[in-house]
């Protein structure tokens, strides 16, 4: 896993600093963090300057929501894989993320050992 690039986009700061901490966790070696985003109009602006090879991102955001903003990503990096992770509990939500391109699907609230599985399977 040497040399994986993540990308954290969620409007909540305590949720990007959770995820970027539990991202340097031992069974993720070789992940580091290249780009911050709040909201989806950073995260593809972001997404242009690091190419991510993963994204973890929250559906619900200002300026660009999760699906927009998936669906601008798969035109800047068609190759990497999504792991939306939100609150919203809505299967119809879920899949919707799901058919503009994400690879999994975690729920907020989450225990550290969820997250760090979650990518850990994304990652594979």
């Amino acid at each position: 896993m040497t040399g994986r690039r993540l990308m954290i986009v969620d409007d909540s700061m305590i949720f990007r600093n959770r995820i970027a901490r539990l991202a340097t966790d031992e069974r993720l070696q070789g992940v580091n963090v290249v780009a911050l985003a709040a909201d989806g109009f950073q995260a593809v602006q972001q997404a242009q300057i690091h190419k991510p090879d993963f994204v973890t991102m929250d559906l619900t955001m200002p300026r660009m929501d999760g699906p927009a903003c998936l669906q601008a990503l798969r035109k800047v990096v068609p190759d990497s894989r999504v792991l939306v992770v939100s609150a919203l509990s809505d299967r119809a939500t879920a899949l919707k993320a799901l058919t503009r391109g994400a690879h999994g699907f975690l729920l907020k609230p989450f225990s550290d050992e969820q997250l760090v599985e979650s990518l850990r399977e994304l990652m594979e």
